[in-house]
Parts: structure tokens; C-alpha cells; sequence
């Protein structure tokens, strides 16, 4: 009996250690499925997972394989708990960075990860592989310790350079035209032919405003040719030897010629000598001027006497084609020639004239191309020619002719003395309300000489 169960013992110890390892496999087989119902949850540890779902596939257990087993379902359910904590704090992370609801996690136990999880825990190691940018950081203006400076170009100092030349010869210049100006004494003049030319202001401002125009400078590309035309008596001569005389007292006598043809050449037989010997003179005069760096002053009277001879020695003298000590002078003819020019265009312009003559314009400028004209038909020598006309004299001029004349002889003006004396002069008929002379000053002196 007692041999009988001995082997009822040991098959119901057996039996009871078989249902012990078939409740064991039973529950890692029901384990198992929960880990593959749950795969599709999280793939972050898919490696080791694998390595554990290979140890676990192995045969079924034994007795001695019975403590193995539990020790590695111990472990797997720690590593389990530990991955769900892991699982929990990054989604609280992502959570407070995104503003999305934190993930559950899942209710049933998976090796596997899931792609959700697998981009949520790449995501910070994205992040904190991304390189911040560094700040350029600048200095405080107060701790620099040098200032940069703005570089100079050599071309900006000789810019400068240039400029301040240029300025000193133009501020040279201007001084020179000063100088020329107040050598001459251009302003004396004026206040003189002011005072002792009466009656032809709109020919004196001409006058004065060529001169002004050419001796302001040295350097010139032709001489000054003047031809001052009218009647007889209007004071042509008169104005030739104001002209003369002042300018003997600011460039000296040899420096003026005053040539009479009546007087240096009255014999027409003798045109060739005296023209030659005015050529010579005439070579003398401006080489000595030339040394002295001033302009001379010719004045020629009574052109309207001079051979045709000496008419083309000065045309050859004021031509542009000389040298340079011939364009450095100033010619002054003085005639009569176009005389009945002047007297017709005054008697029958009177209106014109009255108009223009209260504001110092010369009423016989349009008269200029007519004259012009007639006198280059005579000689070529007026090509080259400034013509100037001279009017014809009122009576009030006559009257202040003789007042002067008086006054020069040392007479009392008497108002009506010098009435009577300018009455008895020649005058046109009267032409809008104006008396002409027609010898203009002419007889004055004479007429005072008598008294």
C-alpha cells in the first residue's frame, strides 16, 4: 500500500508542478497579448523590446526555469513603469510648449511605439540641436578709444589749390582794371567834358563809354579808332583839345599827338613827305609808349583836308594787322564830313531829339549807319571807325558859349549882354519851337574879342 502511494505522491506532486508551470505560462502567454494589443502604442524602445520578445519566445519553462521566469516578468514590469513615467513627463513638456492636452497614456501594456511618440521625443533633440545666433555686440560710444576719421583724397588739395589760383588772378585782374582805369582818370574827364561841352551829352556818354571799354585794359587786338562828326561850330575841336590836354597830364606830352593837316601839311604837293614823316612819327610815338606800358592818344583835325595819301598811311596804322605796339593807342579823327547828314536828320527829327534828350541818349544814333555809309565811300580808313555824330546847337548852348567865353576873358556876364551878343548869330528857322544855329559857337570868341 505503502508502495502504491508513493507513486500517487509523486504523480500528484508532478501534476501540481505541471498545473503550477501551465498557470505561469498561462499568465506570460496572457501577458504577451497584452503586449501585442498594445505595440501600436509607443516605438520609442523598439530595440530593446525586440531583444526581450526574442528571450521571451523561447521553449516553455521547466521546474528549474520557474524562478527565471518570475524574476523576468519582474523586470519587464519594471521597465515597463519606468517607460510609462518617461512617457508622462514628456508629454507634460510638450504640452506646456505646444498648449496641447497631455496624451493618455495607454491602458494596455505594448512593447511598440507609436509615431506621435517617436516625433514627440525627436522633437527636443531637434531643438537643442538647432544653434542660436550670437549678438553683435558694438561698443559704447564713451569707451572707444579711437574715432574714425574720414580720409582726405590728394585730389581734394589740389582742388583747393587751383581755386585759391584762380581766385588771386581774377582779384589780379580786377586790380589791373582798377589800375587802368584810375591812371587815366576817366572820372576827371567826364566832370570836364561835362562842364565844357554843351549841348552834345548823348556824344559824350559815347565817348566816355569807349574809352572806359578800352583803356580798363592793356591787351588789346586793335587800336581805338573815333571819328567824331558835324556842322561847323558844334565843338569838335573844342572836345579834340579837352581830349588832349587831359590826357598830356596822366600819360605825359610825348605820349600825345595833336596833328592839324591845315597846319603840318598845307601843300598837297608835299602829301608823300608828310605822309611819311607821320609814319615815322607816329612808329616813335606808341614804340615809347609800348616801353612805358601806357596808351597814346592821336587826335587828328580837319580830316576832312587831308590827302588821300595820309588817309592811307593811317589806314594801314589802325589796321588789326599790325604789331603789337600799334593796337595799344587811341585815334581820334575830327571833321565835318556828312555835315548835311546831320543837320537834315536834326531839323526833322526835333521831337526825337527832345524826347531823348532829358534822359542822355544821343538822338543821333540812328543817324550812324547813313553815315557810316557815305563816309566809307570816301575812304576805307572809316571801316574801321567808331562813328560818333555831333547835333546841332541851340540857343541856349550859344548863350552859354558866350557866358563862358566872357567869364575866360575876365567881362561881367550880364544876362542881357550875353542875350544881345547870342542874338545875333544865325539860326535856322525855328522847328518845333527850337532855334538851331547854323554856325553854332563859331563866332563867340570873335564876337568877344570886340567887346
Amino acid at each position: 500500500m505503502e508502495e502504491e502511494e508513493e507513486p500517487q505522491r509523486e504523480r500528484s506532486l508532478a501534476g501540481g508542478a505541471a498545473h503550477n508551470e501551465h498557470n505561469a505560462a498561462h499568465a506570460t502567454t496572457a501577458e504577451m497579448s497584452d503586449q501585442d494589443s498594445s505595440s501600436s502604442a509607443s516605438h520609442t524602445e523598439e530595440e530593446e523590446e525586440e531583444e526581450e520578445e526574442k528571450d521571451m519566445k523561447g521553449p516553455p519553462p521547466s521546474m528549474s526555469n520557474l524562478s527565471t521566469t518570475l524574476s523576468t516578468v519582474i523586470r519587464i514590469k519594471q521597465k515597463y513603469q519606468a517607460l510609462k513615467k518617461r512617457r508622462q513627463e514628456m508629454a507634460l513638456v510638450m504640452g506646456g510648449l505646444t498648449g496641447a492636452p497631455a496624451r493618455a497614456s495607454p491602458k494596455i501594456f505594448t512593447f511598440d511605439i507609436t509615431t506621435s511618440s517617436l516625433a514627440m521625443s525627436s522633437a527636443p533633440c531637434q531643438r537643442k540641436k538647432k544653434k542660436r545666433k550670437r549678438r553683435v555686440l558694438f561698443p559704447d560710444r564713451k569707451s572707444r578709444s579711437r574715432v574714425p576719421t574720414r580720409e582726405h583724397s590728394p585730389a581734394e588739395y589740389c582742388l583747393c589749390l587751383l581755386s585759391v589760383i584762380v581766385f588771386f588772378q581774377v582779384y589780379n585782374a580786377i586790380e589791373n582794371l582798377d589800375d587802368h582805369v584810375l591812371r587815366y582818370d576817366l572820372e576827371g574827364l567826364e566832370k570836364t567834358l561835362r562842364r565844357e561841352v554843351f549841348g552834345q551829352q548823348g556824344a559824350v556818354e559815347d565817348l566816355l563809354s569807349q574809352l572806359k571799354d578800352y583803356l580798363s585794359t592793356y591787351v588789346h587786338n586793335k587800336p581805338l579808332v573815333l571819328s567824331l562828326h558835324g556842322p561847323s561850330g558844334v565843338g569838335k575841336s573844342h572836345l579834340g583839345r579837352l581830349l588832349a590836354g587831359h590826357f598830356r597830364s596822366v600819360v605825359g606830352e610825348p605820349l600825345v599827338l595833336q596833328y592839324y593837316v591845315l597846319h603840318h601839311c598845307p601843300q598837297e604837293a608835299d602829301a608823300l613827305q608828310c605822309a611819311q614823316d607821320l609814319h615815322a612819327l607816329i612808329s616813335a610815338l606808341v614804340e615809347r609808349a609800348e616801353e612805358e606800358e601806357k596808351i597814346p592818344l592821336l587826335v587828328f583835325d580837319e580830316v576832312e583836308h587831308m590827302q588821300g595819301d595820309l588817309l592811307d598811311v593811317l589806314h594801314g596804322l589802325v589796321a588789326s594787322k599790325q604789331s603789337n605796339q600799334f593796337l595799344n593807342a587811341v585815334y581820334v579823327f575830327l571833321s565835318n564830313l556828312g555835315h548835311q547828314h546831320v543837320t537834315k536828320h536834326v531839323l526833322h527829327n526835333v521831337s526825337t531829339a527832345t524826347a531823348t534828350s532829358c534822359c542822355n541818349e544821343n538822338p543821333l544814333r540812328d543817324l550812324t549807319p547813313i553815315l557810316r555809309k557815305s563816309l566809307e565811300e570816301l575812304h576805307a580808313l572809316w571801316t574801321q571807325a567808331d562813328i560818333l555824330p555831333l547835333g546841332l546847337l541851340e540857343k541856349s548852348h550859344v548863350m552859354k558859349c558866350f557866358l563862358d567865353e566872357m567869364t575866360q576873358e575876365g567881362f561881367y556876364p550880364d544876362r542881357t549882354h550875353v542875350e544881345r551878343l547870342a542874338s545875333e548869330v544865325e539860326y535856322y528857322p525855328t522847328a518845333g519851337g527850337r532855334e538851331y544855329s547854323v554856325t553854332g559857337c563859331k563866332q563867340v570868341v570873335a564876337k568877344v574879342n570886340l567887346l
